[in-house]
């Protein structure tokens, strides 16, 4: 039997599910093919439109209420362990009361560092506002990692129920709070982190000694790998908002769904429950470039010293997660933020104006959904 699925191009995307297919085959002389789509592709491409040709989508969560909305893929059997889930991914891809995917990676937005270089790191977001040099960061701000971590930055002063409102995406107080700091870390390094994504960030950081932290980004496990970039990279806490006692950084990760239009539903789910199964998690799949979404697995990890940088260093901050809004029109509004956002940074937009700019985005995509 010949089965299709479509992932995204990355290390920890392709070569995973590559590799588990492999010995799936072996178990069981199902044969799945992977194809791969760009990191912007996999958060734009229509679900519904690469069910028309996959069996297997690989998918981000805010996808979810698209999916169940368009019948795009298969509603799937609750996962057999709840315990294994990890700061809420395998909630992550429910909606209506029902499952449209199983976790397969898990990320959130960490605190990543050069441990050999011996700079301080930051506790909280003040310090680095108010003397962020010493720090050495560099940021990744391309539009939609700036309005991520606009929004963790509002979920860590507590606010982690969006919308705040029917007219406010979030409240004043603490939506100029987070502009403020992203003008901060915008003003702190070079002005291509308006164009770079994490793994950008993180290249920078890996092969060079110019900067020494990135306070806020969505963490990869190949960059704390002994040998897989020329300095292994490590992970802290995401900064506090003073006077909470939270990291808040958005989930991230992926999820593994199946096509609505298989010709092999059973087969296809079977695969599914496979690959996102404990023994897999933490054999092929990690060996393999994989972040594993199994809480099982980064308990275990974190005592690698291989990889314990990432799984023991980001395990609180993705323990304290939170899920960003999968209502309908909320990729439609992200869209839309995204287009503004570099004015922000490079045309200096008052943050009392910018915010509302966002607001009345907000307004317009929600009209009728609340």
């Amino acid at each position: 039997m010949q089965l299709k699925g479509m992932t995204w191009d990355h290390p920890r995307g392709f070569d995973p599910v590559a590799a588990a297919s492999k010995a799936y085959a072996v178990k069981t002389g199902v044969n799945i093919q992977w194809d791969k789509r760009s990191l912007q592709a996999f958060a734009d491409a229509p679900i519904l439109e690469l069910a028309e040709n996959y069996d297997f989508i690989v998918l981000d969560h805010p996808h979810v209420g698209q999916i169940a909305d368009t019948g795009a893929l298969l509603p799937l059997p609750a996962p057999k362990d709840p315990t294994a889930s990890l700061g809420g991914s395998a909630e992550s891809y429910v909606w209506n009361d029902q499952y449209w995917a199983y976790a397969l990676d898990a990320a959130c937005q960490m605190a990543a560092f050069r441990p050999d270089l011996g700079t301080a790191v930051p506790a909280t977001w003040e310090q680095i506002v108010q003397s962020g040099d010493q720090f050495k960061p560099l940021t990744p701000l391309l539009p939609v990692d700036a309005f991520d971590m606009m929004m963790t930055l509002v979920a860590g002063r507590g606010e982690a129920d969006l919308p705040h409102g029917p007219r406010q995406f979030v409240s004043d107080a603490n939506g100029l709070y987070a502009l403020d700091v992203l003008r901060a870390l915008y003003k702190l390094g070079p002005d291509a982190q308006v164009e770079m994504n994490p793994i950008g960030a993180l290249e920078i950081l890996s092969t060079t000694n110019e900067f020494a932290c990135s306070p806020c980004l969505f963490g990869y496990v190949n960059y704390t790998r002994p040998g897989f970039r020329e300095h292994q990279v490590a992970y802290f806490d995401l900064p506090l908002c003073e006077g909470y006692t939270r990291p808040r950084g958005i989930l991230g990760g992926a999820g593994i769904g199946v096509s609505a239009k298989t010709e092999s539903p059973e087969t296809a789910i079977a695969f599914a429950r496979w690959i996102t199964s404990p023994s897999v998690q933490s054999g092929v799949y990690l060996e393999n470039n994989g972040q594993p979404a199994n809480r099982h697995t980064w308990l275990e990890q974190g005592e690698n010293p291989d990889v314990a940088g990432f799984f023991k260093g980001g395990l609180h901050t993705i323990d304290n997660a939170w899920t960003r809004p999968r209502d309908v029109w909320f990729l439609g509004f992200v869209d839309d933020v995204c287009e503004i956002m570099p004015d922000f940074f490079r045309k200096n937009i008052a943050t009392d104006a910018f915010l509302a700019q966002i607001n009345a985005l907000y307004q317009h995509h929600s009209k009728g959904a609340l």
